[in-house]
């Protein structure tokens, strides 16, 4: 059984796949409780393999992101990664990077956003793109120490939300320090959809 707080069909708000319509299944839990996380992480209900993937089969995107909380964390995702994977799915998992399974070889695209209140805790070493959240300052050198550690594509600052104020100006500052790097605004917040 999977424990989920909320499946829906939405576009991809932040980094490279930007706009791109897909199925959002945000499980329950995390490891870590980020001061500035806005996210529900409580289970709201629970569904077999089979009823989720027919569950996503009622959408009409083709792709879906494993979202949470953490993905990471839950049991059975290689099965279900297997089973999106027959039915003709992309699948995308968005993780802090505190683990590493094994299964994360079988998705089409690892969006790892790491924690700079957490710096100890990454043990991710390849995903498809970085997302660091420009919580403070400091995030400078911890994305320093993040690009060496963690190889990826792509490599983003988004800006922070705190009770729906998004901080620009530290994420512009945090930019202007940092070499390769790019903005990541999640749009979905700004437009006002999911």
């Amino acid at each position: 059984m999977y424990n989920l707080v909320e499946i829906f069909e939405s576009l991809q708000g932040e980094g490279r796949n930007t706009g791109r319509p897909c199925v959002f299944l945000r499980f329950a839990g995390c490891n870590l409780a980020c001061p500035w996380c806005d996210t529900d992480r409580t289970a709201r209900f629970t569904l077999s393999l089979a009823d989720l993937v027919r569950e996503v089969k009622t959408f009409r995107a083709k792709s879906v992101i494993l979202t949470g909380g953490e993905p990471t964390l839950v049991d059975g995702m290689p099965e279900l990664v297997a089973a999106l994977k027959r039915e003709g799915y992309w699948i995308a998992v968005e993780t802090n990077g505190t683990r590493e399974p094994d299964w994360l070889a079988f998705v089409d695209y690892v969006a790892c956003s790491p924690k700079a209140e957490y710096p100890d805790r990454l043990a991710l070493t390849r995903a498809d793109e970085v997302r660091v959240v420009a919580s403070s300052e400091a995030v400078v050198a911890f994305c320093a120490a993040v690009r060496a550690r963690l190889a990826a594509t792509d490599y983003y600052v988004s800006p922070c939300d705190r009770d729906g104020t998004i901080d620009f100006a530290t994420a512009k500052s945090v930019l202007a320090r940092l070499d390769g790097w790019s903005l990541s605004v999640q749009l979905h917040k700004i437009l006002g959809f999911r």
